[in-house]
């Protein structure tokens, strides 16, 4: 049977109704004092006596919730249902509910929400409305007359492009254009020279693979653009550059390396340097880890045992403005899948995102953009959603606001796994193994993720991209989390993968150099899905793994106890070809030697400019005097409290968390830094890790140079405060840039960063161990920053953690500071001493409290560390109170401190008021600004 189901909160329970009605008012001034939301199912192959349990065991609360007979009868209505394809996350909770009273059923439902509402509307303020609740990257209005699944087409045979080897360029060109690849052009006619060594015709199958595999997603193909010439216009600050770029091409000549000068290669040289030194000798080296992996030794009960840590940041720009639930949700899904292919347990997280206004009003948003505040709002909804459901802690949480972020949302997921070493058996695919696929099926949500990142956004994306955002369901990667914790099935797998951008032909293509695949074998969400599709679409809860024949059975076994479905889809063989059947048909059949190739080597010319120089460091917070000055400060959007947004992201769940989000009795000093117990499974560890990130959207409009010094100094200078040793911080970074069209100019600002980032890894005897690029922050004229994000890393015993907040009245306060050259540069070995000596105090137990020095300088830390204790200060100094000085480091004390460049500031009073300069604040005050 068939039927229709409608649930409504009964009255006192409809806080979700009302937050609807807020949220309308506020963004499109309309009030609705009549609207009724209610939840919409229809429900198939449903027997009378399942359905009567289910409607009251699965749909309907007896104490929350009213079963209503009808939908209400009003003026208007809106009814809101995810488009064919989506993953209806409401709906597939309801079935596997519904599974669980009766396992044998085989029941569908589909979801909706409706919205009814009586007052009289201009035709323009309902279109804004259903503009306002329906995206159409994801949504549309459904049809209440329709009580029918939706139809799925069969699936189309795969085209064969006849005559594709006897094109003219012409003709190619056109095709190319039809096709909307994400490729060059000079790559398709590279193709098209390999089908004509090949003697035949590629398939559509082939041509989407090939798009996938040499997307700039996938092989990071601005990265490994080879940089032919570099010119330095002059000014003080590129001659600075310039002899950067010089010290990296004698590091090259030390490493004796062969490899082309490109953003990658400077990106990474630090990392080969210092393991030539002997000062990277903890990084674990495989061909299969996705995420940076160091080892470390975790003390647990008094032993020392050896673990991998695992950690990678992962960015879901795209996604996320133009479908921003699911484009967040799947970051932080895509952030885990990485560690988690390499079967360490993923336990903690951070956040950082960069939007434009969100205050702005709706009319004002771009044509063919959401508005910010939406995007913000959903975005953090769907991160907090996809962590808070697979019980992963976000414990760090940060939105940068800039006007450069309306180009496209900058949406960073970071996160940490670990796994003890005997957990893992490594080892090379051999002929004769298979290829298992893990997880939840295959559907159309997803496809052309890869490519689509690669792309520019433009007016059309918001309706033409839908396939491209893909719904989490966190459970299922949750699932996957716990069948990688048996140890012996663990130790099963040769190689793993995960199905983020490319699915099938990156996630089984990348284990082995020959890999055959049947695409019929895919477990799928419905039927339709043709032999391209299944190639290419993604998913952040599928897993490939490659073991031993004789280890099918076991394996199952595992997968049963977890309630994870599996699949024999494909075999390792001999021959080096990446071969995909489908109907019992060769649909895609490359070489190995090209897949790899990445297609054609692109070459470019590089000008660093001055750009903004004459820009001060200091932000600009309005005010004559200091204490209007103060105000600003604390009233600016960088420098706001935004824990409102931080509660939405559970930071206690899994055990692990060491330092809250906030703290002090009165939980409102923000800590600097995730700091979390390594996860072990029986006993107790003190050992801890690490992560803190450094970035200024404000500073790289000044220089991207500057701006990726002071990044890494922030992010390293954060750690130091939270308690770690700088000499173990390992990095990864996070590249953000706009489209760089083969421009010289734009092409200096991610070479300009990455040689400041070079520079500062290279005066510490530091290195990046992994990363991720996104190249493609452009909107017709408007640009992001560009961006580098710098996250440190590094593990820490628990004794030696220390969180921001003032611990007691009558303390000293201290900053570390340093000097800076003429262009704005800081002194190094000045800020290696003030580490030196800071760690020591710390671990004589002298320093009580420590942050690092941000947006707002001196003055925000003095009053943001007063916060969580109620605790105030008495300074006075003629230290610039505002500057932005990264990599400084301001310091409760127990005792006098005597160092050169350790600052005396004045000292903490038991009453709750922060008297700077003779200017007096009564926290209380400060915390309402």
């Amino acid at each position: 049977m068939k039927i229709r189901l409608m649930i409504e909160r009964k009255y006192g329970f409809q806080t979700e109704t009302q937050a609807i009605i807020n949220d309308i008012f506020e963004n499109l001034n309309i009030q609705l004092t009549s609207l009724r939301y209610i939840m919409i199912y229809d429900c198939f192959d449903f027997s009378n006596p399942l359905l009567d349990i289910a409607k009251t065991h699965v749909f309907a609360e007896a104490n929350k919730d009213n079963l209503l007979p009808t939908l209400p009868k009003t003026k208007h209505q809106i009814v809101v249902e995810p488009l064919p394809g989506q993953f209806d996350q409401r709906a597939d909770s309801a079935m596997q509910c519904v599974k669980l009273i009766e396992p044998a059923s085989n029941v569908t439902i589909t979801s909706a929400e409706g919205y009814f509402f009586d007052e009289s509307l201009t035709n323009l303020e309902l279109n804004s409305l259903k503009a306002y609740f329906i995206n159409p990257v994801d949504s549309r209005e459904k049809d209440l007359n329709v009580l029918q699944l939706p139809k799925m087409n069969t699936p189309k045979d795969i085209i064969t492009y006849k005559h594709f080897n006897n094109f003219d360029t012409e003709s190619l060109k056109q095709l190319y254009n039809n096709l909307n690849l994400a490729m060059n052009f000079e790559d398709f006619q590279f193709i098209q020279r390999y089908f004509q060594s090949e003697k035949r015709n590629p398939t559509d199958t082939e041509i989407q693979v090939l798009d996938t595999y040499w997307s700039d997603h996938c092989r990071h193909t601005t990265f490994e653009t080879e940089i032919t010439d570099v010119v330095f216009e002059k000014s003080p600050l590129t001659m600075v550059i310039e002899n950067s770029f010089k010290d990296y091409l004698k590091t090259k000549h030390a490493l004796n390396a062969k490899s082309l000068i490109s953003l990658m290669d400077i990106a990474t040289i630090n990392a080969k340097y210092e393991r030539q030194r002997g000062n990277l000798n903890d990084l674990e080296l495989s061909e299969e880890v996705n995420a940076a992996s160091i080892e470390i030794d975790v003390t647990v009960d008094n032993t020392v045992e050896k673990w991998y840590l695992m950690f990678k940041n992962e960015t879901h720009n795209h996604p996320t403005e133009i479908e921003p639930f699911g484009g967040a949700s799947t970051c932080i899904g895509g952030a885990i899948r990485d560690p988690l292919s390499g079967r360490s347990y993923v336990y903690a997280a951070m956040r950082i995102t960069g939007a434009g206004d969100i205050t702005m009003p709706i009319e004002d948003t771009l044509k063919g953009k959401l508005p910010q505040r939406v995007i913000s709002k959903k975005a953090a909804l769907g991160y907090a959603s996809y962590g808070n459901q697979i019980g992963l802690p976000t414990t760090f949480v940060k939105e940068l606001f800039h006007n450069g972020y309306v180009a496209k949302r900058m949406e960073i997921g970071a996160v940490l796994g670990a796994v003890k070493q005997t957990h893992l058996k490594r080892k090379s695919p051999q002929p004769g193994d298979v290829v298992l696929v893990l997880g939840g099926p295959t559907g159309r949500d997803g496809i052309g993720g890869a490519t689509g990142s690669s792309k520019v956004h433009n007016q059309s994306s918001i309706t033409e991209a839908s396939s491209e955002v893909q719904k989490g369901n966190a459970p299922e990667e949750r699932k996957l989390q716990r069948l990688f914790r048996h140890k012996k099935l663990s130790q099963k797998i040769k190689k793993a993968n995960d199905f983020g951008a490319g699915g099938v032909s990156v996630a089984i293509g990348e284990l082995a150099p020959g890999i055959k695949i049947n695409l019929n074998k895919l477990p799928t969400k419905y039927f339709g899905m043709n032999g391209t599709e299944l190639a290419i679409s993604e998913s952040q809860e599928r897993m490939a793994v490659v073991i031993d024949k004789k280890d099918v059975r076991s394996f199952r076994y595992y997968c049963k106890k977890e309630n994870i479905a599996v699949a024999y889809v494909a075999d390792v063989t001999e021959t080096p070809e990446l071969t995909m059947v489908y109907n019992n048909k060769i649909i895609c059949q490359l070489k190995r030697s090209f897949l790899d190739s990445s297609g054609i080597r692109q070459q470019q010319d590089v000008t660093i400019t001055p750009y903004n120089m004459t820009q001060s460091l200091q932000p600009p917070f309005p005010g004559e005097e200091l204490k209007a000055k103060l105000f600003s400060m604390l009233q600016h959007k960088n420098v706001a409290s935004i824990q409102g947004l931080s509660e939405l992201f559970d930071a206690s769940i899994g055990r692990t968390t060491v330092l809250a989000p906030y703290g002090g009795k009165t939980m409102k000093t923000k800590t600097q830094a995730s700091v979390h117990k390594i996860p072990v499974e029986h006993g107790n560890t003190s050992t801890v890790s690490i992560m803190a990130y450094g970035f200024d959207p404000d500073l790289a409009m000044i220089h991207p140079y500057l701006s990726s010094t002071y990044a890494v100094l922030e992010s390293l200078a954060k750690v130091v405060a939270t308690g770690g040793d700088y000499q173990r911080v390992r990095f990864t970074f996070q590249e953000y840039f706009e489209r760089l069209n083969n421009d010289p100019v734009k092409w200096g600002k991610p070479l300009s960063a990455l040689l400041g980032a070079y520079e500062t890894l290279k005066q510490f005897g530091l290195a990046a161990v992994g990363g991720k690029d996104s190249m493609s922050g452009t909107y017709h004229d408007l640009d992001v920053p560009p961006t580098l994000v710098s996250f440190a890393v590094t593990t820490e015993d628990i004794k030696n953690i220390i969180s921001p907040e003032f611990k007691a009245p009558n303390s000293h306060l201290y900053l570390f500071d340093f000097p800076k050259d003429s262009n704005q540069l800081p002194d190094f070995s000045v800020i290696k001493q003030n580490f030196n000596t800071l760690r020591k105090a710390q671990q004589q137990s002298h320093i009580l409290s420590a942050r690092a020095i941000t947006f707002g300088g001196i003055a925000e830390s003095l009053i943001k560390q007063s916060f969580g204790n109620q605790i105030g200060v008495n300074v006075s100094t003629v230290l610039p109170l505002f500057d932005k000085r990264y990599g400084a480091i301001l310091v409760e004390s127990n005792i006098p401190l005597a160092s050169t460049h350790c600052h005396y500031l004045g000292r903490t009073t038991n009453d709750a008021s922060l008297r700077i300069n003779g200017v007096t604040l009564p926290i209380g005050t400060a915390l309402t600004l």
